[in-house]
């Protein structure tokens, strides 16, 4: 298969890789849509991650696909299932886990490899992180839960409330996302943007731009 590998600052490398195979617990998915975040982009420019990844490895992170094997003691999900998998998850027994902290998690584990035709998700990601897609929902708009539920969060913990007004500084995919979940939350919304953010907003509510 095709895959991306980052290997240092800027030097992200197009390789031939075998597909990878399934073991217990596992899953393997062949990627119907990858997406670039922020991070992506920092990591790009740095060459590393501190937490998430050591050079040279696979790159990406945010995906949805199709599930192309199952690992034995595998029972939520079947060849065929289109899915969503993040690329992290708690080990829910550490000190911060145990408090409901879970994103202070001192052994998160982290999976790497969405610029590809096919990707392994851990056992841990498959059993707490892996989602069914609904029928109708574009792998495209799928690949968004995880920076989405970042959103979700961050207004729930917020505690706006309909009738709130809330002032959303950027307008960058995250800012975005905050303004129209504001929205259907009966929040109002107050942007702050530079100048070619509210070009670019324009453009993506009229659909000729996509973030």
């Amino acid at each position: 298969m095709n895959a991306a590998v980052l290997y240092g600052s800027e030097d992200l490398r197009l390789e031939r890789m075998e597909i990878p195979h399934a073991g217990p617990g596992e899953v393997v998915v062949q990627v119907g849509a990858a997406l670039t975040c922020g991070t992506d982009l920092k990591v790009y420019r740095r060459g590393y991650h501190a937490m998430m990844l050591t050079p040279p490895i696979p790159f990406g992170h945010e995906l949805a696909g199709v599930v192309t094997e199952v690992g034995e003691y595998v029972t939520r999900f079947k060849k065929g299932d289109r899915v969503v998998a993040l690329n992290s998850a708690p080990c829910d027994n550490c000190y911060f886990c145990r408090r409901g902290q879970q994103n202070l998690c001192e052994d998160l584990l982290f999976n790497n490899g969405a610029y590809a035709e096919f990707i392994r998700i851990p056992a841990r990601i498959v059993e707490k992180n892996t989602l069914l897609i609904p029928d109708g929902v574009p792998f495209e708009h799928a690949a968004l839960t995880e920076p989405l539920a970042c959103v979700v969060r961050g207004l729930e913990e917020s505690g706006a409330r309909a009738g709130d007004t809330m002032i959303v500084i950027g307008a960058g995919p995250i800012g975005l996302m905050f303004m129209h979940v504001a929205e259907i939350a009966g929040v109002k919304v107050i942007a702050v943007v530079k100048r070619r953010e509210i070009e670019l907003r324009r453009m993506y509510l009229s659909g000729n731009c996509m973030l």
